[in-house]
């Protein structure tokens, strides 16, 4: 390339008629996105003096895919070009200097400032780009993000002066979001987060040169209307999440329980984004509500009010309607919202609801005053927090802050995150002379939601802050006790503890955790009004969760007597549903206090204990693997749970640990019923059999406690 240089020149004439026609811009900073060069046999065919590749750069059409900056490229060979191409736009002015005698072959680098560095052979300026900046990049689908030196973002002034900011001022810039990032480490970083959020290059070109449309999408018979980017909430003011299908629908199958008390009902969608539930709510219960969606933001209130017409819902906007154009017909509306563009506090302060729904981004403390502030008399407060990282114990300062709760990362966490906020639901009602009964509480992957009755009164006030209590937890064996009620401070809470790791291990061995809501979490009368309702409007993803909590509930294993069960039954009385039908009246076999009466409990009934059933479920549960013992092979979870039952315990599984168990049985009884019937593991070279004999006297032991001294052991368990 060198020689070809050198072999004809263009004169000034040539040149200046070049620059009049076609000007290529330089690497400025003012300039920083160029077009791509050409393809490779352009330019290798056409001779490097003449500039043959310079016209087809500046006559890139306007409608162009993209346009990259100039240190992304997918070959070596492009940036070298790139390199002839700026050199030959150097401006004859800034080109004479001291050395003007040689600055006729010298060549430029295009990614670093012309003071920073010069090149007078072809081959210093390759070895110069491959060693520099194409060796210290960042591949991305075929392209290289080459480190870059031009003065493409500002740096603070140093006391060095121009020569440390020439060497900070080196970066990367990202092919997806055009982001100038200084090491290339965070590049990394950078676009992998990119890549786990589904952002490719092409996207981004598309969204560069043309605005996208909205999506249409579709759950449960509505349809809604979303943004670009609708499940990234850094990017969208109407944010829509999938994944939060299930807390649409348990929310709406509460509604529909409380709109058989009575009707209408004024319900509340606080926080609308794309007004997804509120549609629901309209379109499924009709005239049995009045929904309100508010949103803060102009463009979701905007997003609400299309939604509505695409469901063939009026919108009415400060108490008038508002229709569209070609307006909708009277027989082919489905009823009416009104839709806010308010602060939620604001609004909650202003009106009455039958009906609020709180689900903010983060954490929602900040508006349980106003929610329970003008809520009408038994009315329904839900809320759903998203905090998980200061509920679920990763960040105990902010839960702290937040909720005012000392809290650390145990086996139970998911029901501890749950008691937290009830606790704070509690505490923010009674401010308002109003209490509480819990619903249901419901803690998964990506949410806690809480949902309560509003009990007027201060009577009612009182009645659930004495709820509110400290948890006692051992940090050894993970034994926990809600502290006794009283004032009079106890010389030693440890007694309180069913465990004995106090006296046997060094130390302080037990922490208090709280305050919690120390009641029932479930209501097993409206969880089973709540699973009608899922039936009668064919909401199939939310039964099994509805189901499991019903058993929760109650306590009781939901195959406690599977193998003994009688051919008759259906289908729904296997799952433990149970509904009466016309052809059938013997199926209910549940009374009035939800106590299973099944023929095969009597055999096993002198070993059950009497419990009554209005006592509420034990609180916490514990992980089978958690307490699994080294070396064992540990019985079938149904066949645990049968187990437990038969020892006279409460028992069933729970929603918040798949692997987790309910139980009133003290931590002792629980792993002395497991070893009791967890098998041996043989391994090759290890002698097993000395450590199994004393397994076996261990678990004798524990036995006879279990059986001969029922009435010591009851006296261990948990309030």
């Amino acid at each position: 390339m060198e020689n070809m240089a050198e072999e004809e020149l263009p004169t000034q004439e040539e040149e200046e008629e070049e620059e009049a026609q076609v000007r290529v811009p330089t690497p400025a900073p003012d300039s920083a996105l160029v077009p791509a060069p050409a393809a490779d046999s352009a330019l290798d065919s056409a001779p490097a003096p003449a500039l043959a590749p310079a016209p087809s750069l500046a006559s890139v059409p306007e409608e162009a895919d993209s346009k990259r900056h100039i240190s992304i490229q997918r070959r070596l060979a492009d940036l070298e070009k790139l390199a002839f191409v700026t050199g030959g736009d150097v401006d004859p002015t800034r080109s004479l200097s001291s050395d003007n005698l040689d600055a006729e072959n010298s060549h430029t680098c295009p990614l670093c400032p012309k003071e920073k560095f010069r090149a007078y052979s072809s081959h210093k300026l390759r070895r110069h780009l491959q060693n520099l900046h194409w060796k210290i990049s960042v591949e991305f689908e075929g392209y290289r993000m080459c480190i870059c030196h031009l003065a493409c973002r500002p740096v603070k002034p140093t006391i060095v002066g121009e020569q440390l900011s020439s060497k900070l001022g080196a970066h990367y810039h990202c092919i997806i979001c055009s982001a100038t990032i200084t090491r290339r480490t965070d590049m990394l970083g950078h676009v992998n987060r990119h890549v786990n959020k589904g952002e490719t290059k092409s996207r981004y070109i598309a969204a560069s040169t043309a605005k996208l449309s909205n999506e249409i999408l579709k759950e449960a018979d509505t349809d809604i209307q979303v943004c670009p980017n609708y499940s990234i909430p850094q990017k969208t003011d109407s944010y829509f999440n999938p994944k939060m299908k299930l807390n649409r629908q348990i929310i709406f199958c509460t509604l529909a329980a409380l709109a058989e008390e009575r009707k209408p009902l004024e319900c509340l969608d606080a926080f609308g984004a794309t007004g997804i539930m509120g549609l629901q709510w309209a379109k499924h219960l009709g005239n049995a509500v009045k929904v309100t969606i508010n949103d803060l933001n102009e463009n979701s209130v905007t997003l609400i009010q299309k939604n509505c017409h695409l469901n063939k819902l009026k919108v009415v906007v400060d108490s008038e309607e508002k229709e569209e154009s070609d307006a909708l017909e009277e027989d082919g509306t489905l009823g009416d919202i009104q839709v806010t563009r308010m602060d939620a506090n604001v609004l909650m302060h202003l009106r009455s609801f039958d009906f609020i729904h709180l689900d903010p981004f983060g954490t929602s403390v900040n508006y349980l005053d106003s929610a329970f502030r003008n809520v009408r008399n038994l009315g329904i407060v839900s809320v759903t927090s998203t905090d998980i990282s200061s509920l679920y114990a990763k960040a105990q300062h902010v839960a702290r802050r937040h909720y005012g709760c000392n809290i650390v990362r145990t086996e139970y966490y998911k029901e501890l995150a749950a008691r937290i906020v009830v606790a704070a639901v509690a505490r923010a009602a009674a401010r308002c002379n109003k209490g509480i009964e819990v619903l249901f509480a419901v803690a998964l992957e990506h949410f806690v939601l809480v949902v309560v009755r509003v009990l007027r009164g201060p009577t009612s006030a009182d009645e659930t802050t004495k709820k509110i209590q400290y948890l006692i937890h051992c940090q050894w064996c993970e034994e926990r006790i809600f502290q006794k009620d009283g004032n009079m401070v106890e010389e030693n809470p440890y007694r309180q503890l069913p465990c004995n790791c106090h006296g046997s291990m060094p130390g302080k061995t037990a922490i208090e955790l709280g305050p919690l809501w120390s009641s029932s979490l479930f209501n097993t009368g409206f969880l089973k009004r709540m699973l009608f309702e899922s039936l009668h409007h064919g909401l199939d993803d939310i039964q099994p969760l509805i189901k499991t909590l019903i058993f929760e509930s109650e306590c009781n294993p939901q195959s406690q007597c599977s193998v003994h069960a009688p051919s008759h039954l259906n289908k729904q009385e296997e799952n433990g549903v149970f509904i009466k039908t016309p052809d059938d009246t013997t199926v209910d076999i549940y009374n009035a206090q939800g106590k299973r009466k099944s023929s095969e409990m009597i055999i096993n009934s002198a070993k059950k204990q009497k419990t009554d059933a209005s006592a509420p479920h034990p609180p916490f549960y514990y992980n089978i693997h958690r307490h699994s013992i080294k070396g064992m092979n540990m019985p079938k979870l149904k066949k645990f749970l049968c187990y437990l039952s038969q020892a006279g315990f409460r028992v069933s599984r729970t929603h918040f640990d798949p692997m987790g168990i309910r139980t009133d049985a003290p931590l002792m009884q629980f792993k002395s019923i497991l070893l009791k019937y967890s098998t041996p593991t043989y391994t090759g070279g290890q002698s097993d059999g000395p450590m199994q004999s004393a397994s076996e006297d261990t678990v004798t032991n524990r036995v006879e406690i279990s059986v001969n001294d029922k009435a010591e052991a009851s006296g261990c368990r948990r309030c």
